[in-house]
Order: C-alpha cells, then sequence, then structure tokens
C-alpha cells in the first residue's frame, strides 16, 4: 500500500498495480489514477520548478487548472513537455519527467535566482540587462553579455527535435446542440435535448462523465450523485441521436457557432495502436451551444502559499474521493467559504486526520458547524494562514488573527504542525468560452465572481457556469432556472429546463492576506502579490498592460487560478472596485492543443499538385517542371548535354525566328455573366470594359482599394452579358476572392455571376512570325487571317475535330494566338498545332523562354506587380480611366503614390556580360565593399537571345529620368558586382510591328 494512499474507497481499481517512472524511480499506482495522484499517493510532494526562481512546486490542483505539477513524458520515442500530471492517466510503463532544474528536481542550480531579488521583480527583463557596463567592456550592454545564458534558461519544458510518429485526425462533425460539461447540468441538458428529437453532441474533458457528481459523496434524493451520473450517462449511451464525447476539451469558441475541440482519443494507454489516431481534432458547427462548463476553485493570496503541500481545498476533496489518496498526515483547512468543510468532512471519512480549519470569517453557518464537528476540528474563525514552514515539503503553518472586514492582522503568529494545507478562497464560474464567443464578462457582486457576458451567439448556460448553486430537491426532479437561454431569440434556441451543478458556490470574496514573504498570484509564473503592486506604482494599471508588464496568466494554465485574484490585488491598488479594473479577454485554446493536433492529417509536404492537361506530354517529352503557384509547369525542354540556360535560349530564338508553341492553362480563368456583368467589370477594373465589342478582348488592369496594382490579364466579351476573365496564374485564387466581396459586400444589387472555369480550359499560345501559318494548316470553321481574326479578336472553330476559341493576343511580343479548348481535348489539339507546325520547325517552349521573352518586351509579370507598385510606377497609366470611378481610383493619387521619386520600371543592360541576378539592388557608386545607398532593385533578367546580352528589368528611383545613365549592380549574396546601364524597359520592338503584323 502506497504511503498516503487510504484502504478502501474512490473509483481506482486496486487489484490492477500499474508501474511507472518518474524522474527515473520507479512507482507503483492504480487502474484509475493520474499520474498526479499516483504522485500524490507515493508521498512525492516535490514534483516541479517555478519558471522564474525555480521555487520547488507540487501538486496543486486535480484538473485542467493545474499551475505547477507540469511534466515531460516520453512517448514512443519523443518527448512532450509541459504536460499537467492532473491530466495524464496512468498507464503501464509511463515515463515521466520533471522540468526547469539542473541537474535534479531535488538540488537545482537556478534556485540562486531567489538571491536575485529584486532584480528579478515584474519587468525585470525591460530593466535589469539594459544598463551598459564597465571597465573593459565599458559601452556594452549587459544584455549582450547575458542574452544566451537568459535564453537557454527561459522556457520550462524542453522540446524535442525528433519528428512525431504519432498519427492525428481531424473530424467535422454538426449537431443541432453541443453540450459542454459533462457535470450533472450537462447531462440533464443533454438528455432533455435529445428527448426533444435534437442531434446531440456532449464534449467532457475529463475521462468519463458525473463531474463533481463523480467523487464528491454527496446524495441527490437519496441516491449517491455518481450514481446518477452513471444511469443518465447509460440512457444517452443508448441513443441514436446523442454522440458522446469523453477525454474532450472543447478549448475554442469561434464565430458562426463554431467550436473546436480535441478528444486525446489513446493518450491514456503505453502504444497507440497501429492505425488508430494518438487524439483528434474536432470542429464542431451547432445549432446551439450548451455551457455546462462548471467552476474552478480560486486560491487565497498569503506568504508562502508555493510550498509543495499547499493545495487547493477542492483538489483535496477529490483526491480523497475519487482516487482515494490523503494529501498528508496532518491537514489544515484554510478558507473563506463553505465549500472548504467539506473538504474537511470528505479527509476525515477518508480515515485522513485534520489538523485545523482556519476561517478568516468571524461567524459560520450551521452546516459548516456541523461538517466542522464530522471532521473532528472546532473551526478558528477570524484568523488567516501568514506563512508556511519548509522548502520542498510542507512542514508547518503560521496563523494569526485576522479582520476580514479591514483586512489587518493583530495579535502575534503561532505555527500550527502540519504537511498538508488545503485552501479555498472561493469559486469562479469557468467562462471562458463564453468570452470567445463574445462579449465581456459581468461582475457579480453578491457572488464576488465574473459571471458570462451578454451573449452574442446562439448559446445557453447551466449550472455552475452560471454561478448558480444546487440543491437535492431542484437535481432530483429535474427543474430549475439553471438552464438559460443566452440567446435574443428564445424561440429558436429554447430547451426543456434542466438542472444546475450540484457544486455549492457560497459567496466567497477574493482573499489577500498581507505579511511577510512572497505571496504569489501566478504560480508558475513567479508573479506575486508585490509585482501587482509594482505594476500599478509603475503606471502599468490596465489589465491587458498588467498581464503583459508581470506576465500574469500569460503561463500554460492561462490564469485559470491567478486571474482573478490579480485583478483584485490591481483594484485595491488603485482604489476601485474589481469590476473598474476590468477583465482581460479569453482567447483560445482555453487548454494547450499540440500543434500535430492542428495540422492532424494536413503534414508533410501539403503543397497541392495542380497539374495541367498537358502534363503528361511534357514529361514524356523530356521537360524539366518547376512550382508555379500551385501547378506545375514546364522550365525548359533540355535536350542531351543541354543546360537550362542553353535551352531557354533555343527555345526563345526559335518564336523570334519561326513559331514556338507554349501550355498556358494554368492562367486563371473566370466566367462573368449577367445583366450587369459589364458594369460590374468597368467597377473592378481601371479601364473601362462596358464598350467592348462582342467577340473582341481588352487587357485590363486591376488596383486594389489602396490605389496598388492587384492583377492584370485579359478579358473576353463573348456575348453581350457573357465575359470571360483571364488573370495571372499565381492570382486567380485571390482575384476570384476579390471579385465575390465585391458582389457581396460592396455591390449586392448587381447582378452577376461568378464562375471560377481554370480548370475547364486548356490553353495553348502560338508565338512566332509563322503562327499564321500553322493555325491556317490546321483550323477549319473560321478564318484566322488578319481581317476576320484581327488584333484582339476572337473566333471559334475547331482543330482537327475538337471545339476551340481562338484569341489574337501576345505576351511575347510576336504575332501570337491564345487557342482554348476543353481541357480533355487538350493533348489532342496541342499535338494537332505541332503536326501542322513541323514544316515551319515548331519548338515547345517553358517558362524560361516565355520569360526572356517577355522581359524583351517589357512586359510586367508579379515580379513587378508586388504590391508595392502603382500603374504610373509600370507606366500602365494610360489605363487609368478619367471617365469613371473604380476600385482604388479614390486613393491612387495620394501623394506618396504620385512621387516623382518613386520605384519605377525601366530595363538594365549588363555592362560585364554577366548575369544580372533577379533581387539584387541597383547602386549609384563603384565601391563593391560599401556600395551606397541602393536606387532600385532587379526583378527579372534574361540572356537575351535578340540582343545577344544579359538583360533584365528593375524597379528604380526616377525610372525614364535615368534612361541612358549607368549605375552598379550589388549582389553581396552571389558575390557579384558590376555596371549596368539604364535603358527603357522595351527592349525589342518598341511599337509593336511583330505583333501587329
Amino acid at each position: 500500500m502506497s504511503p498516503r494512499r487510504t484502504s478502501a474507497g474512490g473509483s481506482i481499481d486496486r487489484t490492477r498495480t500499474i508501474r511507472f517512472t518518474f524522474d527515473g524511480e520507479a512507482h507503483t499506482g492504480h487502474a484509475g489514477d493520474t499520474l498526479a495522484s499516483a504522485l500524490l499517493a507515493n508521498g512525492v510532494s516535490l514534483v516541479g520548478r517555478s519558471f522564474k526562481y525555480h521555487r520547488p512546486r507540487g501538486v496543486f490542483s486535480a484538473g485542467v487548472d493545474e499551475p505547477n505539477a507540469l511534466v515531460t513524458i516520453l512517448r514512443e520515442g519523443v518527448r512532450e513537455p509541459n504536460i499537467p500530471a492532473t491530466q495524464i492517466e496512468l498507464h503501464d510503463g509511463l515515463r515521466a519527467e520533471s522540468q526547469n532544474r539542473f541537474p535534479s528536481l531535488a538540488w537545482d542550480f537556478g534556485t540562486l535566482n531567489q538571491l536575485g531579488g529584486r532584480l528579478l521583480g515584474a519587468g525585470f527583463y525591460y530593466k535589469t540587462f539594459m544598463g551598459p557596463v564597465a571597465g573593459p567592456l565599458k559601452g556594452t550592454r549587459f544584455w549582450m553579455m547575458c542574452e544566451h545564458v537568459i535564453r537557454r534558461a527561459a522556457g520550462l519544458g524542453r522540446a524535442d527535435y525528433e519528428a512525431d510518429p504519432s498519427r492525428y485526425e481531424h473530424m467535422n462533425a454538426f449537431c443541432d446542440v453541443l453540450v459542454v460539461g459533462g457535470g450533472i447540468a450537462g447531462l440533464m441538458a443533454a438528455e432533455a435535448a435529445a428527448k426533444a428529437g435534437k442531434r446531440v453532441i456532449l464534449a467532457e474533458q475529463e475521462k468519463q462523465t458525473g463531474g463533481f457528481a463523480r467523487w464528491s459523496g454527496e446524495t441527490i434524493d437519496a441516491k449517491p450523485a455518481n450514481a446518477w451520473a452513471a444511469e443518465i450517462t447509460a440512457r444517452l449511451a443508448g441513443l441514436d441521436n446523442v454522440r458522446l464525447l469523453t477525454r474532450t476539451a472543447v478549448w475554442g469558441y469561434y464565430d458562426g457557432n463554431t467550436l473546436a475541440a480535441l478528444e486525446r482519443v489513446n493518450d491514456h494507454v503505453a502504444r497507440t495502436p497501429k492505425g488508430h489516431p494518438r487524439q483528434r481534432h474536432w470542429t464542431i458547427r451547432a445549432g446551439t451551444v450548451v455551457l455546462a462548463t462548471g467552476a474552478l476553485e480560486r486560491p487565497i493570496v498569503f506568504p508562502g502559499n508555493d510550498c509543495p503541500g499547499v493545495m487547493l481545498a477542492g483538489a483535496v476533496r477529490r483526491y480523497a474521493g475519487e482516487f482515494g489518496v490523503l494529501p498528508g498526515e496532518k491537514t489544515v483547512l484554510f478558507t473563506n467559504n463553505d465549500s472548504a468543510y467539506q473538504a474537511a468532512a470528505a479527509i476525515r471519512r477518508a480515515g485522513g486526520h485534520v489538523a485545523a480549519i482556519v476561517d478568516v470569517r468571524k461567524q459560520i453557518g450551521d452546516e459548516a458547524t456541523a461538517l466542522a464537528t464530522e471532521a473532528g476540528v472546532v473551526p478558528l474563525t477570524g484568523h488567516a494562514i501568514v506563512g508556511t514552514k519548509g522548502g520542498k515539503a510542507l512542514s508547518g503553518a503560521v496563523v494569526q488573527a485576522f479582520d476580514a472586514d479591514t483586512g489587518r492582522l493583530s495579535g502575534e503568529a503561532r505555527p500550527i504542525d502540519c504537511d498538508s494545507l488545503a485552501v479555498s478562497g472561493g469559486w469562479q464560474p469557468v467562462i471562458h468560452l463564453a468570452s470567445q464567443a463574445g462579449g465581456k464578462p459581468v461582475w457579480d457582486a453578491e457572488k464576488q465572481a465574473f459571471l458570462p457576458p451578454e451573449p452574442t451567439q446562439r448559446w445557453i448556460g447551466a449550472g455552475a457556469f452560471l454561478g448558480e448553486t444546487g440543491s437535492a430537491e431542484a437535481l432530483a426532479s429535474g427543474r430549475n432556472a439553471g438552464l438559460k437561454s443566452a440567446d435574443k431569440r428564445p424561440s429558436r434556441a429554447k430547451l426543456p429546463e434542466t438542472a444546475p451543478s450540484a457544486l455549492d458556490l457560497t459567496p466567497a470574496p477574493v482573499l489577500e492576506i498581507r505579511g511577510k514573504g512572497k505571496a504569489f498570484v501566478d504560480f508558475q509564473h513567479d508573479v506575486t502579490a508585490d509585482d501587482v503592486r509594482l505594476a500599478h506604482r509603475e503606471g502599468f494599471v490596465s489589465v491587458e498592460h498588467l498581464k503583459r508588464y508581470t506576465t500574469l496568466g500569460m503561463a500554460t494554465d492561462q490564469g485559470k487560478t491567478s486571474n482573478v485574484p490579480g485583478l483584485a490585488i490591481m483594484a485595491a491598488a488603485r482604489g476601485i472596485e474589481i469590476p473598474q479594473a476590468g477583465t482581460t479577454r479569453f482567447r483560445p485554446p482555453f487548454s494547450p492543443v499540440a500543434i500535430g493536433a492542428l495540422a492532424a492529417e494536413r503534414y508533410g509536404d501539403l503543397k497541392p499538385e495542380r497539374l495541367t492537361p498537358l502534363h503528361d506530354w511534357h514529361e514524356e517529352h523530356g521537360a524539366e517542371m518547376t512550382p508555379a503557384g500551385l501547378w506545375h509547369r514546364p522550365l525548359a525542354y533540355a535536350g542531351a548535354g543541354e543546360t537550362v540556360e542553353q535551352a531557354y535560349i533555343r527555345e526563345a530564338s526559335a518564336v523570334r525566328r519561326s513559331v514556338g508553341l507554349v501550355d498556358v492553362s494554368t492562367l486563371g480563368k473566370i466566367a462573368v455573366k449577367g445583366p450587369d456583368a459589364a458594369t460590374f467589370l468597368d467597377r473592378v477594373y481601371t479601364n473601362t470594359f462596358s464598350t467592348l465589342r462582342v467577340g473582341k478582348a481588352r487587357y485590363g488592369l486591376m488596383l486594389r482599394e489602396d490605389g496598388l496594382v492587384f492583377d492584370d490579364g485579359t478579358t473576353w466579351r463573348l456575348g453581350e452579358t457573357d465575359f470571360l476573365m483571364t488573370t495571372t496564374t499565381a492570382n486567380a485564387g485571390p482575384v476570384m476572392q476579390h471579385l465575390e466581396y465585391c458582389l457581396d459586400i460592396l455591390w449586392p444589387d448587381l447582378k452577376v455571376h461568378l464562375t471560377s472555369v481554370t480548370d475547364h480550359w486548356a490553353g495553348a499560345a502560338i508565338a512566332g512570325p509563322k503562327a499564321r501559318a500553322v493555325l491556317e494548316r490546321c483550323v477549319t470553321g473560321t478564318g484566322v487571317d488578319n481581317e476576320t481574326l484581327p488584333f484582339m479578336g476572337i473566333v471559334h472553330g475547331e482543330i482537327d475535330g475538337a471545339p476551340v476559341m481562338i484569341c489574337r493576343l501576345s505576351f511575347s511580343g510576336e504575332l501570337a494566338y491564345e487557342v482554348y479548348c476543353g481541357a480533355g481535348h487538350g493533348v489532342h489539339v496541342w499535338e494537332a498545332l505541332l503536326e501542322a507546325g513541323d514544316p515551319f520547325c515548331i519548338t515547345p517552349y517553358g517558362m524560361e523562354a516565355l520569360g526572356a521573352l517577355r522581359i524583351e518586351k517589357g512586359h510586367v509579370t508579379g515580379a513587378e506587380i508586388d504590391g508595392r507598385t502603382t500603374a504610373r510606377d509600370l507606366y500602365l497609366d494610360g489605363m487609368l480611366s478619367k471617365k469613371k470611378p473604380f476600385i482604388g481610383s479614390g486613393l491612387m493619387d495620394r501623394p506618396a503614390l504620385i512621387d516623382r521619386n518613386r520605384l519605377r520600371l525601366v530595363g538594365v543592360v549588363s555592362l560585364d556580360g554577366q548575369p544580372l541576378g533577379g533581387g539584387a539592388h541597383l547602386v549609384e557608386s563603384g565601391n563593391r565593399d560599401e556600395p551606397g545607398e541602393s536606387i532600385g532593385h532587379v526583378t527579372g533578367y534574361c540572356y537575351s537571345p535578340a540582343l545577344e546580352k544579359y538583360i533584365g528589368l528593375a524597379l528604380v528611383k526616377g525610372g525614364k529620368t535615368r534612361h541612358g545613365t549607368r549605375a552598379f549592380l550589388s549582389d553581396p549574396l552571389r558575390k557579384r558586382f558590376g555596371q549596368v546601364e539604364i535603358v527603357s524597359h522595351h527592349f525589342f520592338d518598341p511599337d509593336g510591328e511583330r505583333m501587329h503584323g
């Protein structure tokens, strides 16, 4: 028998012995234990060290609010740090390690931090290390000397570098009613909703439902409360319209009644069964949410309140009732409310010894008196604990007379022998999810607690979440106002009434006992009451500033035990009431969630592979593929012994000389249809489309609302109310989102329908002096002569029996056409074009040749449309209509956007015969080592087969005004420095004679 295990009682299975290790030392526990209960049963009081001072810390709570007992679990070869021991179910072979200590938990060098005293107070990192150092290192910042050591000391558990072998799943679920919390209130709410025919999901973070009723020892209508819970659970489990999710913590409440939950599927076993997930992440969309999340016990702030052996009274009660574990041989209870008396009676019933009950109140009620009598003690009222004795384990407490009305101590302090101190400072409803859903928590002076905010979403509160107290009669009858609608349309959200929590939430003011020694508010981050007052003196009085200056509530427990006491101390320092001091908004997650669970199956190389209809053909014909946005496109078709540069020069030369063919299926294609389609396009484009004739295309430019260039492309008018918009490959998705936003939010009255048809079409651009000749050999049903198909004209015909749509437009600067066909005909049409071009030595070309051709012509792409350029920067201001407003027109003329010294588009020519390098800076100085201020940068470059030299496009201060001048290219990463000439960005055929020929 373990030293603190009771001989009977609890819900553990004493017939099953479980072996585990903590810091390499072997221990045993029983089935049903948590790591925390098993350590306590084995007499282990020291389980961790605090973050800043490395003070010894023991188990403080019994649930998700645990701030101290954080451990690292070694599982399947991987370390998982910062797991509360209270949340770890014991299993054979469990290996746990303490954290934040060196060389061992018992003897930790980090305790020397306590000698730092005032140097490590609140905000020490803003002050202590900021000053200069004197002596030989004069002028050096102290931080720079200490940074390495400080960063190594920061943190708690140590993360692993190994890949996590565990499998995670993601599930989407829909329900009429989601019940969060499986206590009595939650169970009754779920049953009521299920009987009303609703689809119900009940999520409970513990391994089984019942909550407080499971271990409290209370009775309801002469029946044990745990039996009540078990019966309701069994009925729910038998219903087809109910899903019970135990070991599932709902951690986030988002818009649209969408909630996030984490199910610990196999954390309680030594090894996850093959093919099964370790954890499952749920995204739940609910019609109505019932928040039955209960309440958490508050501590009392007093000197020495962090000594191992100091615990919450409710936790002591749970360890005795559920796990058959006594916190110590002699227990003292310190309280300001009645619930601690129930803990005292529970300790006595479990065979433990209650040394004293210290109550700050001068008088207590009959029920508390009866419970004290059952515990075998006479309460010491009008007194407070003012200190503790012991270092790595509690050995005693110090008590002194206390006036709760004035907060003053009097008389002499005297010691009480004890090895366990159970503390209760009242209860705080768990309102985190309601706060996440929107709204500010409301302070209830009578209940001395923050209650849920006014709702902004469809949730209903039940039980202790609302600050309600329970009664046997109400629980037995199933009738109580403890279920309250938080929907302003109750007829849609109404559920049958259910019971509240059985937990007795007697009002208790937030309490601090001021005496000698450190009194901790946030145990994990070592934030003391004096730190809060220091923040006040230094002006950090806002709740959010207090939090960040002191790190109060920023630990892994997210302030579950520290927020309210911290706010009360700040309010007292300011001389105001707690509601005036306010509260921080709770943000997800309510409890820590592994990144692996959030990612679930979405890990590794998750980039979707979008392949054009011609992809297989490209690979079969030697193309080297390259990513382009989400697509794979041919880089070049290099022959034997050919480099990529040699290949693209050959391909681009073939286009200029005769004819080439390139796959353009990746261009974004959006069908814009409806009576108001032309009006819509006039508003989103800078130029006018309502005047465009049917059967014609027009180049268009889009701006963002801030006046910067968003995207460019051509839009084809196929009918009076039928347009086909093309976008850049990378911006197809963002443009579609932008257009939908415009229709949904800006102009919902416009009658326009949008459809993304990118994947419906295969596209090929045929370019070069012989392009028309090739089409004349294979296109039927239409002519392609200059009169029938002029520049920017559109015709419909067939190629070898496949319907095609052809538009005469050019990205290369050559006579060129884009040929579109159904995706299923893509390869057929491509091969027919190649066959027709065979007499002209038609050459397939890839992205590199396409880039070379566009740079020679001076066309812009995403490298120039980078989210910082305007139409004027790119010399596209001729496309800015002066006759109509359009998106961006209101802000495009801001002074900074029309400044003459802005970076504007130019061409650059290498004067030393060497490549330029994308992203390289242009400078005016000729000094390689100190090149001076940048005047711009290269956006793209290539070797130009037409000019037979390296050229590039660049964005340079002053733009055209620098034409004919020289500069230097500075590219230290590539160790490149050389002279360039700045010229017009129209390198080749500036008048467009070739593409109009």
